[in-house]
C-alpha cells in the first residue's frame, strides 16, 4: 500500500510552519517533507516530529541564496567549499531528525557553454556527497526538474539522472522521480518507472498542468498507485503540490490510502 508524506511547504500553507505537522497528522499523513529544515533548530523540528507521530523522509540539502533565485549549487564552479558545507550542515538535520535521505538541488545553468564545465562540478560534488552521506548510512538523491517550473534548471529528464547514477555508480545514490516534472518532459510514466525502477529513490506527485491536488488533470494517479503498489514500490510518495484551497477539502484523493 503506498506510503504519502505530506509536503509541509506546500500543503497546510495557511498556517505557520511549525503548526502544519499536527495538521498533517490529524488529516492522516504518517510522514512528511518540506524544501529545507535550516530556519529551525534540530531539536524544535525533531520535537514535533515526535509529538505527532510523524517520519521525516526528505528535505533538500541548503541551496545557496535561494530567496534570490538560487536553485542549488550542486553543478555551479566556485562554490565547491560552500556544497561541502552545505553536506555537513545537511548530515547534522538529517541526524537529529531522523532522515535517511537528503536531495541535492543542482542550480542554474546561466551560461550554456559552461554547461561541460558544470557536469565536472556537479558529478564530483556528487561523488563527495555520496560518499560522505554513505558515512552515516544516508541516500543522495538529485531530481530532474522540468524547464517550465525552474527554467535553466541544469538537469530535466529522468534519463539524464539515471545516465549520471551510471556514471557515478555510488550505491547509495539515487533518482527522485516527480511524476509531475516527468510528466511535462518525458510522459509514458509507468514505462519510464518500469525502466528505472532499481535507481529510483523516491517519488513526488501533483496533478499536470497546474500543479494542483492530483485528483484532477492529465495524469491518471490512482492507476499509477495500483501500478507502483503493483510493482513493489515501497517508498514513500511525497505530496508536493499546490493546494486549490484549504488543504484538507482537497484531500478526497487522499481517503482511500488514508
Amino acid at each position: 500500500m503506498p506510503r504519502f508524506a505530506a509536503n509541509l511547504s506546500m500543503m497546510f500553507n495557511d498556517a505557520p510552519f511549525l503548526d502544519r505537522f499536527g495538521r498533517a497528522a490529524k488529516a492522516g499523513f504518517k510522514g512528511v517533507e518540506y524544501l529545507f529544515p535550516y530556519e529551525f533548530a534540530p531539536a524544535e523540528l525533531a520535537g514535533r516530529l515526535a509529538e505527532h507521530g510523524l517520519s521525516q523522509v526528505l528535505f533538500n540539502l541548503p541551496p545557496g541564496d535561494f530567496a534570490a533565485g538560487e536553485r542549488g549549487i550542486a553543478a555551479i564552479p566556485g562554490r565547491e567549499a560552500e556544497f561541502r558545507e552545505s553536506v555537513d550542515r545537511a548530515i547534522e538535520y538529517a541526524h537529529a531528525l531522523g532522515c535517511p535521505k537528503l536531495h541535492a538541488m543542482a542550480g542554474l545553468v546561466s551560461d550554456e557553454s559552461q554547461r561541460p564545465r558544470m557536469r565536472e562540478v556537479y558529478l564530483e560534488n556528487l561523488r563527495y556527497a555520496a560518499r560522505r552521506l554513505a558515512e552515516h548510512q544516508l541516500t543522495l538523491l538529485i531530481e530532474p526538474i522540468n524547464t517550465r517550473s525552474i527554467p535553466g534548471y541544469f538537469i530535466n529528464r529522468q534519463t539524464e539522472g539515471h545516465a549520471i547514477l551510471a556514471e557515478l555508480g555510488e550505491p547509495n545514490l539515487r533518482v527522485q522521480l516527480d511524476l509531475f516534472h516527468a510528466q511535462i518532459m518525458e510522459g509514458d510514466l509507468i514505462a519510464g518507472f518500469q525502466r528505472f525502477q532499481a535507481g529510483v529513490g523516491h517519488i513526488q506527485i501533483a496533478g499536470v498542468p497546474d500543479r494542483h491536488e492530483p485528483d484532477l488533470g492529465e495524469v491518471n494517479y490512482p492507476y499509477l498507485f495500483k501500478l507502483l503498489d503493483e510493482a513493489g514500490y515501497d517508498g514513500w510518495i511525497g505530496c508536493e503540490y499546490n493546494p486549490r484551497g484549504l488543504t484538507e477539502d482537497g484531500l478526497g484523493w487522499f481517503a482511500p490510502w488514508r
